[in-house]
């Protein structure tokens, strides 16, 4: 004759096992059902510049005359940012905003600013304005001929922003707005641990 079976009587240590255990599982798989339920409800935001990001190739080589008559080479700023319009040296409204942007947008990176050179690439036989250069004494007038503002990736319309090493990186419409070229300048320099 066989033995009675014993019916299974519940033990409460067994459901508080299985507590823990679902616990345990929960906590492990929360972290990675939220990402995904935040990245596919509420996606990162999109970076974007404000400025064209430009090919990084090598800016073109552009060489003149400084003011006082000493030789001025873009390849001599190299391990410095540098922001670089092309205009000419009888300076319209249109270069006076530009000049005016790359001054506040230069100004608003605070201690880095002095990371950033500021260079007028002045073309034509008129010499520019003493009073607007004495509004804007930091900037590197360079005379140059109306070629090497031709030669540039676009030309002698936009601000561009250089590198350290010499490589376009970023171009700016003729009258930018200031704060967003400012962000712009400030994410690189914060990125960068040249110039």
């Amino acid at each position: 004759m066989s033995a009675p079976r014993e019916t299974p009587r519940n033990v409460p240590g067994d459901a508080r096992s299985r507590r823990t255990l679902v616990a345990i599982v929960l906590v492990v798989l929360a972290p990675v059902v939220l990402s995904y339920g935040f990245y596919y409800l509420a996606p990162p935001g999109r970076f974007t510049n404000y400025g064209e990001l430009l090919p990084t190739v090598a800016f073109p080589a552009v060489q003149g005359t400084r003011a006082d008559g000493a030789p001025f080479d873009l390849a001599s700023l190299h391990g410095r940012w540098a922001l670089v319009l092309a205009a000419p040296a009888a300076c319209d409204a249109g270069c006076a905003a530009a000049l005016y942007a790359g001054r506040q947008a230069r100004a608003i990176q605070g201690k880095d600013s002095e990371r950033v050179v500021r260079v007028w690439l002045a073309s034509g036989e008129q010499a520019p304005d003493p009073a607007l250069l004495r509004e804007h004494p930091d900037v590197i007038v360079a005379r140059v001929p109306a070629s090497a503002a031709a030669a540039l990736p676009r030309g002698a319309q936009p601000l561009y922003f250089v590198d350290p090493l010499g490589n376009q990186v970023l171009a700016w419409p003729r009258d930018p707005d200031v704060k967003a070229m400012a962000k712009d300048i400030g994410r690189l320099l914060k990125a960068s641990r040249i110039g």
